[in-house]
């Protein structure tokens, strides 16, 4: 295994696929040199505990080529980018104009009802069963079919892929807006429902603050709000929140977020 930097414009500027796709082709390299060979491209495909990276849209499709062009296959991991969280389309990689040869799903698609899926080209399911003789025993569970069920009838009937579209863009003006007025609020990015916020000193991008991310994550959770930590120095904020999410509520968690970055200003 080879891994590769997060599609940022900190590793990239602002020539994001190229440098992606250049860095899967350096990882190909090395595979080869160590006489493996590439066997497939595996990504969420909004990079989400590498920051959170999803732009531009279809960044993805030229690292993707890179890999088929030589036998491998593009695996996309939709774990937390699916099901309609990114609220321009149901799977992340979607967004890229890519399709993939394998999807990995679970957790939100039971909606806490444990559960997990994977789709697969039939024509590499049916070169996989030649082969290998395989077994699940909790395979095909009509329970947990049920709940998958249930998530996307309520998906479609409720509109959440549009609300995660149209309640994202109100917490991003909000973060943006916040910005003015705390520096430290170093970059605000993300799609739909799902959100990346670096703190950094002073707002330099070249000095992560990760300290400052523990005491805002704290301080949101004082004031009821629960977020998480993501990105290679952990000083990203991590925003997931239900895609039933109303503004009233994205309103509470931007005055709770005012008031903790207030907090944190005078300590």
């Amino acid at each position: 295994m080879v891994a590769v930097p997060p599609p940022s414009r900190a590793h990239f500027n602002d020539a994001v696929a190229e440098g992606f796709a250049t860095a899967v082709a350096d990882a190909v390299a090395t595979l080869n040199q160590r006489r493996h060979g590439p066997a497939a491209l595996i990504c969420d495909s909004i990079f989400s505990s590498d920051g959170v990276f999803s732009e531009p849209a279809g960044f993805l499709a030229d690292a993707v080529q890179v890999v088929r062009q030589v036998g491998g296959l593009y695996i996309a991991d939709e774990v937390q980018p699916g099901f309609g969280r990114t609220g321009e389309c149901m799977w992340g990689f979607q967004r890229h104009g890519v399709e993939p040869d394998m999807v990995t799903m679970g957790k939100p698609m039971g909606n806490g009802f444990p559960m997990a899926g994977v789709a697969v080209r039939s024509s590499h399911v049916a070169r996989f069963c030649e082969e290998v003789g395989y077994f699940n025993t909790f395979g095909g569970n009509p329970v947990a079919a049920a709940a998958g069920q249930a998530v996307l009838d309520i998906i479609r009937e409720e509109g959440l892929m549009a609300n995660a579209l149209v309640i994202g863009e109100q917490i991003i003006d909000g973060l943006r807006t916040l910005r003015k007025a705390f520096p430290t609020l170093a970059d605000v990015r993300g799609t739909g429902l799902f959100i990346g916020i670096d703190l950094c000193a002073n707002g330099d991008p070249a000095r992560p603050d990760p300290g400052l991310t523990t005491a805002v994550t704290n301080g949101l959770k004082d004031r009821g709000v629960l977020v998480g930590a993501a990105g290679k120095y952990g000083n990203t904020l991590k925003l997931r929140p239900p895609l039933c999410l109303t503004a009233e509520e994205a309103d509470i968690f931007l005055n709770a977020l005012e008031d903790t970055l207030a907090e944190c200003s005078r300590s």
